[in-house]
């Protein structure tokens, strides 16, 4: 990752611990609701998660949530990654299922790979980020890495070929290992940037999967077979001076829209310049992307409504490492109105967003947070 590339969690983890000392530690509930007069009524309705990312609705109607890394024990493999932190590779992510009618909670997938600090802690850890499904008995989760692959086993040993992959599970809770996207990366570094892969946002659909590679800078398609395609790649932004002239995109998030072509949100890279970010469009069959909606700062994930409307989810709204100053939830209308519907607290860097049957958007918070990660239910 060169230097003008340092992205996610990694940058995350250094202010995650001091902030976080001051939250309650509390059973998995509902909470009393909050929220301004006349605006969303909040509540929660699952907390003590292990660095929520992603969040999706089952067939089976469940919420299920993408927790990276828990605090655990890590191995002594490690590496220091594109941003600088040292990793050591453990098994300490997990997928959990909420019953959203009885606010029952559970992890349904335990021991998944994860990096964490070599003393255990999970602060801003990385590994499981996202999670889609095909139908009954498919479950699609992306595993990330966020360095550059071709030192994966020179870090993590055997481990190594853990990270930068897709992975799938089903009902009975069995775990595997699929498309090596790490090593594609190595193999073709479509963006001719140092490379480097993270695999984040992933969308499930009927013959195909869609990944988000937030490392790549591109958007990936993966067959029913294996065969893994380049949709787009998202070139450098330009940025104001002072610093560098250009900032890397950093895809993180990708949905189907209303007209069949797929969305796809973007981080930026450092320094995490305010008003950088943007949602792309990108043709169904691949193409270049084009700017849909511009103006955002650090996109973490994209949801649409059954009404067209497309909600986007900022990790922070002043900019990374800005988390003080909350997240950010927007509302872009099908006639390209933006409303804000939550700016700021209780938004602290949120991780994912999923809309419900009901109507109401989901949302992880506290995603870099490996003890007190929390789903919060918005309703409008």
């Amino acid at each position: 990752m060169n230097s003008f590339k340092r992205t996610l969690f990694g940058v995350a983890a250094v202010f995650t611990l001091a902030i976080f000392t001051y939250c309650l530690f509390s059973p998995v509930h509902s909470e009393a609701a909050v929220g301004p007069i006349g605006g969303p009524v909040i509540t929660t309705v699952a907390s003590n998660l292990h660095n929520p990312r992603g969040l999706n609705f089952g067939p089976d109607g469940s919420l299920y949530v993408a927790e990276a890394a828990g605090n655990g024990t890590a191995s002594s493999d490690c590496g220091v990654m594109g941003d600088g932190q040292t990793r050591c590779s453990a098994n300490t992510g997990s997928v959990t299922r909420i019953d959203l009618a009885t606010v029952n909670t559970r992890r349904v997938l335990n021991n998944l790979p994860s990096l964490i600090s070599a003393d255990g802690t999970a602060n801003g850890g990385t590994g499981v980020h996202d999670i889609s499904f095909q139908g009954f008995g498919n479950t699609m989760l992306t595993l990330g890495l966020g360095g550059n692959p071709t030192l994966r086993a020179d870090y993590f040993g055997p481990a190594g070929s853990n990270y930068a992959r897709v992975a799938r599970s089903n009902p009975s809770g069995k775990f595997r290992l699929e498309t090596d996207l790490g090593g594609f990366e190595a193999e073709n570094n479509p963006d001719g940037v140092v490379p480097d892969s993270n695999p984040y946002g992933i969308l499930a659909l009927p013959g195909k999967t869609i990944v988000a590679d937030a490392g790549g800078n591109d958007l990936l398609q993966i067959s029913a077979k294996g065969q893994v395609t380049v949709l787009a790649v998202f070139d450098p932004v330009p940025r104001p001076t002072p610093g560098p002239p250009f900032v890397q995109a950093v895809p993180t998030s990708v949905a189907l829209g209303p007209d069949g072509d797929y969305y796809v949100g973007t981080l930026t890279g450092g320094p995490f310049t305010v008003g950088l970010a943007s949602v792309y469009r990108v043709p169904a069959g691949g193409g270049d992307p084009e700017v849909a909606f511009g103006g955002f700062t650090n996109i973490i994930d994209l949801a649409f409504g059954s009404d067209g409307s497309l909600y986007v989810l900022e990790i922070a709204r002043a900019a990374i490492p800005n988390f003080g100053a909350g997240g950010r939830l927007v509302r872009i209308a099908p006639d390209g109105t933006q409303t804000n519907i939550v700016s700021g607290a209780p938004l602290f860097a949120p991780g994912g967003i999923a809309v419900g049957t009901d109507g109401a958007l989901y949302v992880t918070n506290r995603s870099t947070s490996p003890t007190v990660g929390e789903v919060l239910k918005i309703e409008l």
